[in-house]
């Protein structure tokens, strides 16, 4: 029954996902369009510098996957007048603000339009680069809320965290908002330091692997 619930929340929905080339991306698209084949739109934001790159990510890191059998079977040469129907790419990067979309107009209309934002775009390399990390998982979840508040229809903001913030807890661990303290709440979070260190790190890197002129 719960899960009857679900997708009859999907219905005429229109949803925002980011992400959505990456492993649980592909699951949600997929599965929403599997279950639900009402909804409305998915408006897919994938990083990429114009509509038709953005278009061809889709293509090819989404609807030819392995994945997409199952609806390929059940609608045959009509699943991609289907998925055309549904699917919207847009070209952007939760790094930057308004989520990288620079079309005005198209802004305001996902502001009007939008109902259900999924968050699922992050890195989870462990190895990852600093201001990289920072910049995707932590600044990208603070656009994709910031663009959020501003969609006057939106019903549901579901953020899928990239944070591996159990540390050397055991057992039972309950959600907790900690307002920019560590787990022992003893330890303030200076966000703005932070982006400070990232930007000064960075710069000294640069200058550090910066080729010398020869002399002549």
């Amino acid at each position: 029954m719960e899960s009857i619930r679900i997708a009859e929340f999907f219905k005429n929905k229109s949803i925002l996902v980011t992400g959505s080339t990456g492993f649980l991306g592909k699951i949600f698209v997929e599965k929403v369009l599997r279950v639900q084949p009402e909804v409305k739109k998915l408006f897919l934001l994938v990083r990429a510098g114009d509509a038709t790159s953005a278009n061809q990510r889709v293509q090819t890191e989404i609807l030819e996957k392995d994945l997409f059998k199952v609806l390929k079977d059940k609608h045959g040469d009509g699943f991609h007048s289907f998925v055309s129907s549904k699917l919207v790419p847009l070209a952007g990067d939760i790094v930057q603000e308004d989520l990288g979309i620079h079309d005005s107009d198209l802004r305001r209309n996902l502001w009007k339009e939008v109902q259900v934002v999924l968050n699922v775009a992050g890195t989870t390399n462990f190895d990852e680069r600093y201001d990289v990390a920072l910049g995707v998982n932590v600044l990208g979840a603070k656009h994709i809320l910031e663009f959020a508040k501003r969609c006057v229809r939106l019903e549901m903001l579901l953020h899928v965290s990239t944070a591996y913030v159990a540390g050397e807890q055991s057992g039972l661990i309950l959600e907790k908002f900690l307002m920019r303290r560590d787990l022992k709440g003893d330890s303030y979070l200076d966000i703005e330091a932070e982006l400070s260190l990232a930007d000064e790190k960075k710069r000294s890197s640069a200058q550090r692997t910066r080729p010398r002129k020869q002399r002549s």
